[in-house]
């Protein structure tokens, strides 16, 4: 996970609108993430400050992830037939 990242040019307004904009979409991401991970908000915005990678098992801890699945048999039948429609395009 990490921080909402972008960039903006133009007039100090559009700048500043646009910042605003990247804090909004920041706060409402961690309580997304804090939500239906079980973290409170402010573990979420400390451990996406910076980027934070984790394994599947980690990601499963931290309630990211319901399991890791160890092969593709494991995958619901809706989820296999749309990666074999794409593997076939």
């Amino acid at each position: 996970i990490h921080q909402v990242s972008g960039g903006a040019q133009g007039t100090a307004a559009d700048v500043e609108r646009t910042i605003g904009f990247m804090f909004n979409l920041k706060k409402r991401l961690n309580g997304i993430l804090a939500k239906h991970s079980g973290k409170d908000v402010e573990q979420v915005e400390k451990d996406s400050d910076r980027d934070y990678y984790m394994s599947g098992e980690e990601a499963v801890a931290y309630g990211l992830v319901d399991k890791v699945l160890e092969n593709r048999k494991e995958l619901p039948d809706a989820v296999a037939e749309q990666l074999d429609k794409k593997s076939e395009s």
